[in-house]
């Protein structure tokens, strides 16, 4: 069997890329290897200890707003000013030319910005005026102006933004960093989620799913009224004591079962019926600011 030439050259020459590539394992594999690794691990270990990271952090909690609806970034950050040269004029052919999307024809004119731009701090930063007090912090700023995208519906586009694809069933932002920190709290969920609106995002709860990861990895939804979470609360006629032995039983079901098939999936209803118990103490005490001291709010 003929071989390339590669295969007979010293291990020292054989780069990282070419044995990703060519050994057939890839990223993906890898990665696949180490989901595999969790799902043997023995049944006492908890997939959200924290982990040591590779290189030591400067932040502690990462705090992910995604406002939806929200003023354009033609607006706010992005000066075009070659875009306002163009304000009602129709686009150059070679624009659009073999490009196709929804809501845009021939007859299509281009809209420029309303606002002025100006630049602002050591920086240099360019902000519309419709930002006249984030302009006094330009420098503390960094804006990524390099970012493109081809999701142009509402869905796809806040899919893409969260999990890095379009389609559904990628592991969203916060998923990833429970999975690769872990999380210090064994009370609270480590990755949790505050929506506004009757509705949500378009995209639904892909924006915060574990996808291919185990659902140990998925975001929890907390309400901003009431009881955080919905069914938290004991119902009438069922007292800590009772609760505390139905859960019992359930637990102990669930690990014969989870010793017998070693499914990470039934590690995680486990996990998750003894953190809800935990949280019935500690949710409501920490969404109440009416404890917050004044500076913080």
């Amino acid at each position: 069997m003929r071989t390339p030439p590669y295969f007979h050259s010293p291990a020292h020459l054989a780069a990282r890329r070419w044995f990703l590539k060519q050994c057939g394992i890839g990223l993906g594999a890898i990665a696949l290897a180490d989901l595999l690794g969790v799902k043997a691990a023995p049944s006492g270990d908890d997939p959200l200890a924290p982990k040591k990271p590779h290189f030591t952090p400067k932040a502690k909690n990462v705090i992910f707003l995604f406002m939806a609806g929200g003023p354009s970034h033609l607006e706010l950050f992005d000066h075009k000013p070659d875009l306002a040269r163009w304000d009602g004029k129709l686009p150059p052919p070679h624009l659009l030319k073999g490009y196709r999307a929804a809501f845009i024809n021939p007859n299509s004119k281009l809209l420029g910005p309303k606002f002025r731009f100006a630049q602002h701090g050591q920086s240099g930063a360019e902000l519309s005026e419709l930002l006249p007090h984030l302009a006094t912090v330009a420098d503390d700023l960094c804006i990524i102006k390099s970012m493109v995208t081809d999701a142009f519906n509402h869905a796809p586009a806040q899919i893409f933004l969260s999990t890095g694809a379009q389609q559904f069933g990628r592991p969203s932002l916060g998923a990833w960093t429970l999975y690769g920190l872990g999380s210090e709290s064994r009370d609270l969920p480590g990755f949790v989620v505050f929506s506004t609106g009757s509705k949500g995002p378009s995209g639904g709860n892909s924006n915060w799913g574990s996808g291919f990861l185990p659902t140990v990895y998925q975001g929890v939804q907390f309400r901003t009224g009431g009881d955080p979470v919905l069914y938290l609360s004991n119902p009438p006629g069922v007292d800590h004591a009772l609760q505390k032995d139905t859960l019992d039983g359930l637990k102990a079901l669930d690990q014969m079962r989870l010793d017998e098939v070693g499914d990470p999936e039934i590690a995680t209803r486990i996990n998750s019926f003894e953190r809800a118990f935990r949280m019935q103490a500690t949710a409501p005490d920490v969404m109440d600011l009416t404890k917050e001291p004044k500076h913080v709010l």
